[in-house]
């Protein structure tokens, strides 16, 4: 059987953890955060995880990982 490629969209935005979670990070700390709130922008600075259906769907487009 042949290799089944890696989507490389999913590789440079999730990350699998040791316990088999996926970690990303939040969206929109691009530009426009003039008007966001700081609380927003402090929750903004930390790693979130996939629920486990997500994750499912992320193991299917990264199988090597």
């Amino acid at each position: 059987m042949p290799k089944i490629k890696s989507h490389t969209g999913a590789k440079k935005r999730f990350l699998k953890t040791s316990k088999g979670k996926w970690k990303h990070w939040v969206a929109g700390r691009r530009h426009l955060l003039t008007p966001m709130s700081s609380k927003d922008g402090r929750s903004m600075r930390k790693a979130v995880y996939l629920n486990k259906v997500d994750g499912e769907k992320i193991r299917k487009l990264l199988p090597y990982r």
